[in-house]
């Protein structure tokens, strides 16, 4: 009896534990664009995170910050036996190269990852594309304007959802510094996320760090791109606010945020059962000592009254 006890402990221990113990390789340094620029060359390559017992998981493609002059690809611990295929690109810089070229280089790798996500035992239905501080300002851009993708036959609302980590969402500051503007001086133009919103954009998930420790009033920029998005019509975004986290250090929390998203998202796909989303020790240990309380949640229904009076030209004061 004890030893029939002892395998069915096992038994229980190996299905309970069958995600979390899923096999995982990654490749480093892959090519994903065809330029002959030398720069292009250099910057333009991806790492692939993968694991290799299952299949149809989704995928992540992470963008790194750095505020689009500096920073390297990475995957962090959060991202790493999730059950999830994690594509991290690097891309290249200001001021070595335009902005129209970097927003093209996170084109390019978001295609890549489309192409290539079966290879990697993903789906290329289930493409989540992420990124902190930069790297959200680049996926906005590239989500909403549709020229990007369009350009490597991939439609941008195919992707499943768009999750910026406190990424501007006015003109970028660091584009503003080369039209000889600091960046306490807000600009809105064809390089500015909310220049570019529209109802029939992927599900949004923004998330911000705290509003009293963000930088240069992210939080604020974050709340009123949420606000716009809404009052445009559109169905499926949430903004998220990371109490005593500030810019650097809010990825650790919203990690979690990010895997509920792709977990809900994934389940609605009713042609397949959604890969299990594993949480990490320090993302347990994290969710025990923390109240879900301490994430502040916005997401405010837009009345059909204000609807009507955006569209007849007469706001709400």
């Amino acid at each position: 009896m004890k030893g029939l006890s002892r395998k069915l402990l096992t038994l229980i221990l190996l299905f309970a534990g069958l995600s979390v113990h899923a096999q995982y390789q990654q490749e480093n340094d892959i090519p994903y664009t065809a330029s002959t620029d030398r720069y292009a060359k250099e910057r333009c390559k991806l790492d692939v995170y993968y694991p290799t017992n299952v299949k149809d998981a989704p995928v992540v493609v992470w963008f790194h910050g750095g505020g689009i002059e500096g920073g390297n690809k990475h995957i962090d611990r959060e991202l790493r036996n999730s059950g999830m295929v994690v594509v991290a690109p690097n891309y290249r810089l200001l001021p070595k190269a335009p902005i129209d070229s970097i927003f093209d280089d996170a084109a390019a790798a978001v295609a890549w990852a489309y192409k290539h996500a079966e290879q990697y035992n993903g789906s290329h239905r289930k493409i989540f594309v992420a990124g902190h501080s930069a790297g959200g300002y680049l996926l906005d851009i590239i989500g909403l304007q549709k020229k990007w993708l369009a350009k490597y036959n991939v439609d941008a609302d195919s992707l499943a959802a768009l999750v910026p980590f406190s990424g501007q969402c006015i003109t970028h500051y660091n584009i503003r510094k080369q039209q000889g503007l600091g960046p306490l001086q807000p600009t809105l133009d064809q390089y500015a996320p909310l220049t570019h919103i529209r109802p029939d954009a992927p599900p949004m998930v923004i998330i911000s760090g705290d509003r009293e420790l963000e930088l240069y009033g992210r939080y604020e920029e974050q709340a009123y791109f949420y606000r716009m998005l809404k009052l445009v019509g559109h169905k499926d975004v949430s903004l998220y606010e990371m109490q005593g986290y500030d810019h650097g250090s809010m990825p650790q929390p919203a990690y979690h945020i990010l895997k509920q998203h792709i977990q809900r998202i994934c389940s609605s796909m009713t042609s397949a059962v959604p890969s299990p989303i594993v949480k990490t020790q320090q993302e347990l240990q994290y969710l025990t000592h923390t109240q879900v309380a301490d994430f502040r949640l916005y997401n405010y229904a837009v009345s059909d009254s204000e609807r009507k009076e955006l569209q007849n030209g007469k706001p709400k004061n």
